[in-house]
């Protein structure tokens, strides 16, 4: 395949021709079946994006106010904030631009098979770790068997369970006397090394989204001799060294001095500072300049900052969201009471009341007008009656009493609780808020019955969908299963064709907006603060921050 276009991008072609396509969708699917960039971009009559700010300029140190959490297990992280800070130093095999574009990084090109079962990585052969050895095919092969093997509890277990793993029973019983299960590889090939530079993924069925999965960001690339950890001095194939770290205060990194195979890195220094979640403090440094950038805005300081003449606030349309989830025990275990809560809920009125009104409402499926498969279902507008009826139905004629864990910041999440809770309340569904610190609630995050969790951004809904509601999958707080589901979602990953994966992810909506665990209050744009002294930077749709592209004017 290495020297004839894919079928794919022919199809997708005439689709694209035919208006059948967008631009974005066309681009899209040309990059990910192993067209560059520029070509694609070409083919379809549009520049390729730059950030016009002028030349790089090499020196100075750049602050970011952001959580400084644990990050010593790469492979299972949960927050974007971990992995902003360890993707300074580790690396990505491909990578996803804010143009919602998959782009090779370790990896120089892939190639799919006609029936995208079969992935061929090219690894590139000039990447080096900061301690001077080789990147290679065996330390990749290591990385994906690592964080698919079940033991390690990494999210990509559910993002890929559908293309390259199979499930088994392990012969234990849980306590209801169910058979436990857990995930293997389906097949001894499945991970294959070629060569020195070269991988295969041997899949089971077809999957389009294998390079965007491969930015999942718990996906990094550690090397093998630390057996997935993470810390000070880590080895890293990536533009900086970790120099210093301490939880909840601060996080050093230092550039490279040679060897490193990218562009950049124009910063000579890094720095984290955690400001904490008090909005007002994370502004306060900001204007005093004590930090050079916030990682994310929040609704209550934004009239603020727009009138700081030194600072830039940059946006971004997202399928970043919060969902309002439960686990299936009483009363939530008849889905009569989980259809009820979302017929008591005005997402409309949750967005202007929690976020101004900066984003769209909720429809509660999480999936995204952002996403390209994203099917329009019948809005759920909110209904009090049928609400109650749904309760009295299902044995509660009286209502409910309940309780919701939720997070003081940021802002708007408590917001959306009050809201809800508030609306809820009119349909006997009688809701008691317990405010956690966010280090507590992400302690169990999980396994609170009741509690609202935020969600980032991803390109694909299927994306999402494979993370949070796939049966097992380590991000399934829920423990939500439904084996039609699983198998919908598997279905939808190989379709190339957006109308079919359009009509397999209605399906998918009507299962949660039937059965499902969550109510979705609402999709949110997303902002962050810099000072404009930062150039090269643009905001990524999922707010990753990577430091090798920006320079301080």
């Amino acid at each position: 395949m290495a020297n004839r276009e894919h079928p794919i991008i022919q199809k997708a072609g005439r689709e694209f021709a035919e208006g059948k396509l967008d631009r974005r969708e066309f681009l899209r699917i040309a990059t990910l079946v192993g067209m560059s960039a520029a070509s694609a971009y070409a083919m379809v009559g549009l520049p390729a994006p730059a950030l016009a700010q002028g030349t790089p300029k090499k020196g100075g140190t750049l602050k970011l106010g952001m959580r400084v959490q644990d990050i010593s297990s790469p492979h299972t992280y949960s927050w974007i904030e971990s992995a902003n800070s360890a993707r300074q130093t580790l690396d990505y095999l491909a990578v996803t631009g804010v143009d919602n574009v998959t782009r090779p990084s370790l990896v120089e090109k892939w190639e799919a098979s006609p029936d995208l079962k079969t992935w061929t990585l090219r690894l590139r052969k000039d990447v080096t770790w900061n301690k001077g050895q080789k990147f290679t095919a065996d330390q990749a092969v290591w990385n994906l068997n690592r964080v698919l093997d079940a033991k390690t509890g990494s999210s990509v277990v559910g993002l890929l369970k559908g293309f390259i793993l199979t499930e088994f029973e392990t012969g234990e019983k849980d306590d209801k006397g169910n058979a436990k299960k857990s995930t293997k590889l389906w097949d001894a090939q499945a991970i294959q090394k070629v060569d020195d530079f070269t991988v295969k993924l041997n899949g089971k069925t077809a999957n389009l989204s294998i390079p965007e999965s491969l930015f999942h960001y718990p996906l990094m690339m550690t090397d093998p001799a630390e057996n997935g950890k993470f810390g000070i001095g880590s080895n890293g194939t990536g533009a900086y060294e970790l120099v210093e770290h301490e939880v909840g205060k601060r996080s050093l990194y230092v550039a490279r001095k040679s060897g490193y195979w990218g562009k950049g890195p124009w910063v000579d220094r890094f720095e984290i500072i955690d400001l904490g979640d008090d909005a007002a403090a994370q502004v306060s440094a900001l204007a005093s300049k004590q930090v050079d950038m916030i990682y994310q805005g929040a609704i209550s300081t934004l009239p603020t900052v727009e009138k700081l003449a030194h600072v830039q606030v940059n946006s971004a349309d997202t399928g970043y969201t919060a969902v309002a989830r439960v686990h299936s025990i009483k009363p939530f275990d008849d889905k009569r009471v989980r259809q009820a809560l979302r017929h008591a809920t005005d997402t409309e009125a949750v967005l202007k009341a929690a976020y101004r009104g900066l984003g769209k409402p909720g429809e509660h499926h999480h999936v995204a007008p952002a996403h390209p498969e994203y099917a329009k279902l019948p809005f759920m507008k909110r209904d009090v009656a049928k609400a109650k009826a749904l309760l009295a139905a299902a044995g509660y004629p009286n209502g409910i009493d309940t309780e919701i864990a939720c997070r003081p910041q940021p802002d708007w999440e408590l917001l959306a609780v009050q809201t809800m809770v508030e609306q809820w309340k009119e349909a006997g569904i009688r809701v008691k808020i317990n405010v956690m610190p966010s280090t507590q609630y992400w302690g169990v995050w999980t396994k609170v019955p009741f509690g609202f969790t935020t969600w980032a951004h991803r390109p694909l809904g299927t994306m999402v969908l494979s993370l949070a509601y796939r049966s097992g999958a380590a991000w399934n707080e829920a423990n939500w299963s439904n084996a039609e589901f699983d198998k919908l979602i598997t279905e939808a990953e190989g379709h190339l064709d957006v109308e079919k994966r359009r009509a397999v992810m209605a399906k998918l909506e009507q299962i949660m907006l039937d059965e499902g665990p969550i109510v979705l209050p609402l999709w949110r744009s997303v902002f962050n603060y810099t000072d404009k002294k930062i150039k090269g930077y643009k905001i990524h749709p999922s707010i990753y921050v990577d430091v090798k592209d920006v320079w301080i004017a």
